[in-house]
This record gives C-alpha cells, structure tokens and sequence, in this order.
C-alpha cells in the first residue's frame, strides 16, 4: 500500500487530497465572487463574519476524522481489521452526535452568535441567514469530511478527491441558479453550500456499503474507549482547524475596534480566500500524508518515515515560498474579481496582504509537523504547535502589537505568530531527525 520511494508515496496519498481540498476552495471562493458580484461589499462583509463558523465546523468534523484515521491506519497495518470496523462505526455515530447538537444549539443561540461573531446592525439580517442555512445542513458538511477521511485510510485516496471535487463543483453550479435564475440572495449562496457535501457523501457511501476495502457497514459493537482515543488524537487537528476560524474572528474583532471598518471587514474576507487557496495546499497534503505517517509508524518503518517527512518538508517550504511571490505579484487582479463596483477595497487588501502572507513558508512547515506528530501519536507535541499558531500567539500579538505600535500592525500579527511558532517546530524536528 505505501510501497516505493518517498516521492511516490507523497504523490499517491498528497496530491489527490490537495486537488480534493482545492476544489473545495474554488468553490468557496466562487461563492464569494457570486456574493460581491450580485449583492456587494456589505453581504461579502456578513459572510466574513459568519466564516468562523463553518471553520468550526470542518475543525469538528476534524477532530472525528483525523483522531479516527490515525486508529484505523494503525489497526489496518497490524490486521486488526475487526477491530478497525469497529472503530469506523463508532465515529460515525459520534459524527452523528455533535451534527445533531450543532443544528440544534445553533439555531436555539443564532442571533447572539451573530453579535458575537461582530455582525453590525447593518449586515445583521443577511449574517443571520447565511448562518441559519450553514448550521441546518452541518451534519452534511461534518460527515461528508469524515466519509473522505475514512476513504483514505483505507486505501482509497482517489476516490475521497473525486467526491470532494464533485461537491464542490455542484456547489459552483448551485451558487449561479440559486443566485441569479432563483434571486434568493444571501441565503441562495448558504444553500449551494449546504448541499455540496450531500453529493460528496453520495459517492463515498457505496463504497462502504459494498465492503470494497477494510472498512464497511455491517453489525458490530460500538466502543466508548475508541470515541474517547478519536478526541483526543483528533484534538490537535480541531485547533489546526479552529484556529482558522478563531484568528478570522480575532482579525475581525481587531479591525473593527482599530478602525478600518466594513472596508476593512470585506477587504480581510477576500484575502481570506486567497489565504484559503494557500492554506489548502498545506492543508490538503498534510491530511494526504496522515494515512502514510500512521501506517508506516505502526508497521516500524521508521527509515521511509523519516525520508518521507523530510522530502514534504522540502516541498511544504518551496510551496510557501512561491505562493508569497506569487501573491506580492498578482494578488490585486485576484481582488478585483470579488469587488468590480468597489475597486477600493481590493486596493486596501493588495496593500495589507504584503505583511499578512510574509509567514507562508513558515505556516507551512507548521501544518506539516501537526500532522506528522499527530499521525505517529505524539498527541502532546502536535497540540503544543497547534495552541501556538492557532490562538495563543495570535491572540497576543492582535492585542498588543497594534495598540503598542499602531493600527497598521495588525495585519502583520498573524505571520509573526507563524515564524515563532517554527521555531519550536525547528527544535522539534531537529531531536527527531537525530535521533
């Protein structure tokens, strides 16, 4: 299964996941492009704000998938196959669980989660709606990362990028006829999005259903001990998740108290989908190469795990690198796209996005060494980098850097934290190698 050099493994299990992930991206960046072109700045502004929750929800489904992942690739390298199936319906149900509590909860508080996530009075109403529609459908988007997730730990990496590219696309195809054939706004976008996934998990599910690979449905006990191990080798994937979200919401929180305004709330939302094209990148390998870590791990193919993680470290900083040029170059013909009628606000982000993405290469090799650490089950050295880049340094810097040095500082806050956050991924790495 993970036969051949570390560049023919890296290709088989990191390239499908990347290429799923970025048309997930193309998807939610076309959603913005639908969002400012048909109802402007002010509805780019209400999706800003309401983004954290849907990064919520991929970090939850995220703590399920990758906690069950590094269970089922553990036990399918050492033929415990029974005991894998086992571990495949208990995530499902406690899947099943937290999109269930999220619909519900959701909808009960959404009006203060609204103000809370920095909604204004005048983009109040169109956050609302777009949130109402995300969190009614969460339990789609929760199951259809899990049903990928799982696809790839048993052997089927291809498979997980087809079902997540065809959700995506079907987003693209219902954003343009809920928004413009159908005129339903805000909420027509919220929709596309909540039905993507529901074509993804239509095609992952007969896979399972058939018995094609290790893992399948049929009757079998469900294990409490197995939920808890998915939470807790899953918790540095939900604040590598979170942290997404939780930065966003921190950004959001800094400019509107240092006084850049809805400009400044539509502008950070269109670097943030830039932003996601990178991070997709990073984001898509690293879950790609889990299953390879963990199996290798547990089967003590410590050589070709080693070789393995250092030629993703090459590529994770050269991927860094060039994106960073690539968007000192190009990135305002990008904005343009979102903001045709406010040619003002893609200036704005151009401007900014200098400081915020000087810390790609950096991000990247955080990301990689999460997964790493988290895949081999050194759950403490993952969650220590995941709480560093994900909130603790940021939410320092937000506070502090812009009231201490000026407002413009603030757009700089979240590369800082990356380069720090490096050098204990440096420390790390350079024990393990050695050792």
């Amino acid at each position: 299964m993970y036969q051949g050099s570390a560049a023919k493994v890296f290709a088989r299990y990191a390239i499908p996941q990347m290429i799923g992930l970025l048309f997930n991206s193309v998807y939610i960046i076309v959603d913005g492009v639908f969002i400012g072109n048909r109802l402007g700045s002010m509805a780019l502004a209400a999706t800003g704000v309401a983004v954290p929750v849907v990064e919520l929800l991929i970090a939850l489904s995220m703590a399920v998938t990758a906690g069950a992942g590094v269970v089922v690739s553990t036990r399918i390298a050492k033929r415990e196959h029974e005991q894998a199936v086992r571990a495949f319906h208990t995530c499902l149900v406690l899947q099943g669980i937290i999109g269930l509590s999220v619909v519900i909860l959701g909808n009960l508080f959404i009006h203060p989660l609204a103000k809370l996530l920095g909604a204004t009075p005048d983009i109040q109403a169109m956050t609302v709606t777009y949130l109402r529609y995300v969190l009614s459908f969460a339990p789609f988007l929760l199951f259809g990362y899990l049903l990928g997730g799982l696809a790839r730990n048993d052997g089927k990496p291809k498979l997980a990028m087809v079902a997540l590219s065809a959700g995506s696309l079907s987003n693209i195809l219902l954003d343009y006829v809920f928004m413009y054939p159908l005129n339903m706004g805000i909420a027509g976008a919220a929709l596309a999005t909540g039905i993507g996934p529901i074509v993804s998990m239509a095609i992952l599910l007969p896979h399972f259903f058939a018995g094609k690979g290790v893992l399948r449905f049929q009757k079998t006990a469900l294990s409490g001990n197995d939920a808890r191990s998915f939470l807790r080798l899953g918790l540095p994937s939900f604040v590598m998740e979170f942290s997404i979200g939780m930065v966003t919401f921190l950004m959001n929180f800094g400019i509107v108290r240092y006084g850049f305004g809805e400009n400044g709330l539509a502008a950070y939302l269109i670097i943030g989908y830039l932003m996601l094209i990178v991070f997709t990148l990073f984001l898509g390998m690293a879950e790609g190469l889990q299953p390879a870590f963990s199996y290798l791990h547990a089967a003590g193919d410590h050589t070709k795990l080693k070789a393995l993680l250092r030629f993703a470290a090459c590529v994770f900083t050269a991927v860094g690198v060039v994106s960073y040029v690539l968007v000192l170059f190009f990135s305002i013909r990008f904005y343009s796209i979102f903001t045709p009628e406010a040619h003002e606000v893609a200036v704005m982000a151009a401007q900014k996005s200098t400081w915020y993405f000087c810390g790609l290469a950096f991000a990247g090799i955080n990301i990689l060494s999460i997964s790493y650490y988290q895949a081999t089950a050194q759950t403490g050295n993952a969650l220590l980098i995941s709480s560093l880049r994900g909130f603790v340094l940021p939410a320092l810097l937000i506070l502090i850097l812009p009231a201490a040095c000026g407002p413009e500082l603030l757009w700089i806050c979240h590369s800082t934290a990356e380069i720090m956050t490096t050098l204990v991924c440096l420390a790390c790495a350079t024990h393990l190698l050695r050792r």
